[in-house]
């Protein structure tokens, strides 16, 4: 592994913990709830569920040609389950767990 992508690895690494940790020990009461900020920091949670998912689903639809068994019930599983309760929180477990059974029925069963 080269010093640069080390670097690299390590440079973003410590800015995604301080963009995680930050907001949470920094007093943010005193902010316009209108304001810039808030509106930036309630948009970081959907922006980024949506790049893990492009960043997770590309491969997959690249690689099989198109969307897989599993892929494709774990992502019904997110759309449905936020639907029903609007929770991005049980809608992320949902599909996580829809994926990872169905995986497993794929795998156990020879199918992939």
């Amino acid at each position: 592994m080269s010093l640069g992508l080390l670097m690299m690895a390590l440079c973003v690494g410590v800015a995604t913990w301080g963009f995680r940790f930050g907001p949470t020990k920094i007093d943010l009461s005193s902010l316009p709830s209108d304001g810039w900020l808030a509106r930036f920091l309630a948009s970081t949670g959907p922006a980024a569920i949506a790049t893990l998912f492009v960043a997770s689903i590309l491969p997959m639809i690249h690689g099989f040609g198109g969307l897989n068994l599993p892929l494709s019930i774990g992502i019904a599983s997110v759309l449905g389950s936020y639907a029903v309760s609007r929770s991005v929180v049980m809608a992320t477990l949902a599909g996580a767990f829809a994926y990872g059974v169905v995986f497993w029925i794929v795998a156990r069963l020879g199918l992939s």
